[in-house]
């Protein structure tokens, strides 16, 4: 536990405590499952370790990724399923095995895109999207077919960046964040029972990217000196 809190400021642990909070009330409340509440709180953890370069980040990330495609399996989003199981479980593993290599005086080596490659990111984000999502909407019990598309796709690259350490993730983070809480918006009012434990725990990792944005521009600007 010390390796895990010993060098979290204030702020890092009033909102992993807040957070948290508010997941166990809603648990309660709302009669939520408790394997729910595990993926919310493993996600957590995993996304505030991930802005402060913890390799621990992958650790409970796995735990989150098998969870996470469970319930998004219940609830007909086959997108995030896949990309769960297919992409993440094998992406947490490189992930953590980079991670530990590329690191210096025990602090991971952050790096920075340049704006020609921010753009390429860009444009192959929205293509990939509109390509995916027209191959989900062809599945009859899929729901949401664009936006579980975008959400996918926006996953892959944020990790993909995320793995090779470059700030820009943190923008990709926020625009994905933004718009799975629309998905899960919309799978709450179509009655889905862990649909609130999920909107706070990706309103949650939005807080969290803007965070990790901030965290990380100082970390690649440190690494340019």
């Amino acid at each position: 536990m010390k390796k895990l809190l010993g060098n979290w400021n204030r702020y890092e642990i009033a909102w992993l405590g807040l957070f948290s909070g508010i997941a166990i009330m809603l648990t309660v409340v709302m009669k939520d499952t408790l394997f729910g509440f595990t993926v919310f709180i493993t996600g957590v953890l995993c996304v505030v370790l991930a802005a402060k370069g913890n390799l621990m980040t992958y650790v409970f990330g796995m735990y989150n990724t098998f969870g996470y495609a469970y319930l998004s399996y219940t609830n007909g989003l086959f997108g995030e399923v896949m990309l769960n199981l297919l992409f993440f479980v094998p992406m947490n593993a490189i992930g953590f095995l980079m991670w530990k290599k590329h690191r210096h005086g025990g602090k991971l080596a952050m790096r920075q895109m340049d704006l020609r490659n921010l753009f390429l990111v860009a444009v192959a984000c929205v293509l990939c999207s509109l390509a995916l999502g027209f191959g989900l909407s062809r599945i009859p019990a899929q729901n949401s077919p664009y936006i579980d598309a975008l959400t996918t796709v926006l996953s892959v690259v944020a990790t993909l960046l995320m793995v090779r350490r470059f700030k820009e993730q943190w923008l990709v983070y926020i625009v994905l964040n933004i718009f799975t809480v629309l998905l899960w918006v919309i799978r709450t009012v179509d009655g889905s029972p862990d649909g609130m434990l999920m909107i706070v725990m990706w309103s949650a990792y939005l807080v969290n990217a803007i965070y990790g944005y901030y965290t990380w521009n100082k970390g690649a600007k440190e690494a340019l000196q």
